[in-house]
């Protein structure tokens, strides 16, 4: 290396050093990413059963969501998870078809709408979507994180379907702990204050009611503490999803153009 090259190389190594680092990679927010559960065995075989009933039948009303959705196929025998007849009783003569999936979040919704569930015959005239729950649980995504996923889920159904309705419901309370009911609370009150902002066509409710007592979660309204072991209260009962679904009958009659059931 010759003389006059060894200063000019030591300055730039200086001036390397002095420089500022660079800025770490953002943060990829897997709330709205698309997430496949289909190396989970009995997810796989429900999501072929729910594509099978897609492609051969016709559907007005579609429940989009996670494992409180998926419940209302439940029959007993304890009457706190009798779902089935509560269902029949506002859903049987509606053309509903039940897209609910134990464990899943807005990522794995996402999929399954890129993947299928939005394949229908004919047009469906209602989405009633129930998700976020699971987002604070194993998948741990903040309101802030949450929130877009949600909305992704209504722009995916609207693209599709520009002149079917989304019946959106906010994320029940729960009792689990003080960070999932704090990003509970920020949640509901973001798609409150924005999420209808340029969507006439999707409804907001809040049917939190269903499992509150005294403006508090009630644990009398959970399944889980009826579990062996018991678990944190999460899942309605179904006397308490009898209760949503008579909270959110007035919507779903007035979309669908029929009766109060």
């Amino acid at each position: 290396m010759t003389r006059s090259l060894r200063p000019l190389l030591a300055i730039t190594a200086l001036l390397a050093l002095a420089a500022p680092a660079a800025a770490p990679a953002a943060t990829a927010n897997l709330a709205v990413e698309q997430v496949s559960r289909m190396d989970t065995p009995w997810w796989h075989q429900r999501f072929a059963e729910k594509q099978a009933a897609i492609a051969s039948g016709r559907y007005d009303l579609v429940w989009l969501g996670d494992s409180i959705t998926q419940n209302w196929e439940r029959n007993g025998p304890e009457p706190w998870r009798d779902f089935a007849p509560v269902w029949q009783h506002y859903y049987g003569d509606r053309h509903a078809i039940n897209l609910g999936f134990k464990g899943d979040s807005t990522c794995h919704v996402l999929w399954r709408l890129a993947h299928g569930e939005l394949d229908f015959r004919t047009r469906p005239r209602l989405f009633v979507v129930m998700i976020g729950a699971n987002n604070f649980g194993h998948v741990h995504t903040d309101a802030a994180h949450t929130y877009p996923g949600i909305t992704r889920i209504a722009d995916a159904i609207h693209a599709r379907f520009p002149t079917t309705q989304v019946l959106l419901l906010e994320v029940l309370p729960s009792i689990r702990s003080a960070w999932v009911s704090a990003n509970t609370r920020q949640l509901n009150s973001m798609l409150a204050a924005d999420i209808r902002r340029g969507r006439p066509w999707l409804h907001l409710q809040d049917a939190g009611a269903a499992v509150e007592a005294n403006g508090a979660p009630d644990p009398s309204r959970f399944l889980d503490p009826h579990l062996t072991p018991p678990d944190p209260p999460l899942h309605p009962t179904a006397a308490a999803q009898q209760e949503i679904a008579r909270i959110i009958e007035p919507s779903v009659a007035t979309i669908l153009g029929d009766h109060r059931h």
